[in-house]
């Protein structure tokens, strides 16, 4: 089972690839992506009967974005792939979901995907 997972808007997209059968949801995420995204990706796993052990490949929307659904939406996805031992592939792009499973079913494996922002981050600096 393929996970493509898109964090880079307040609304979180999930989809699970099980052969031919694909599984789409989305979730109103804002402010509490970090909170949510692991218990929504169960509920998900549990609405068809697998694990965490049953995913095969991870592939993310690396970017552009928002700043924090990227860097959480990565952290998590990255971390269960190197849990999990499986390959992650990071794309952008309209079509990221199919070029995504392309380079899955290739054989790829980014390791780590790294977000991609539009633009430099504007950290603000202290007061004081």
């Amino acid at each position: 089972m393929i996970i493509l997972l898109d964090t880079s808007t307040p609304v979180c997209k999930v989809e699970l690839l099980d052969g031919d059968k694909a599984t789409p949801s989305e979730w109103q995420a804002d402010r509490m992506l970090a909170k949510d995204v692991h218990s929504h990706l169960r509920k998900q796993l549990d609405s068809l009967g697998k694990t965490w052990q049953d995913i095969s490949a991870i592939g993310v929307f690396k970017g552009p974005g928002s700043f924090t659904g990227l860097r959480i939406g990565l952290t998590v996805a990255n971390t269960l792939a190197d849990s999990l031992r499986v390959p992650i592939v990071g794309t952008t792009g309209e079509n990221w979901r199919d070029v995504a499973v392309k380079l899955i079913t290739n054989g790829e494996n980014h390791q780590m995907v790294l977000p991609e922002y539009a633009s430099e981050a504007n950290i603000t600096k202290p007061r004081k």
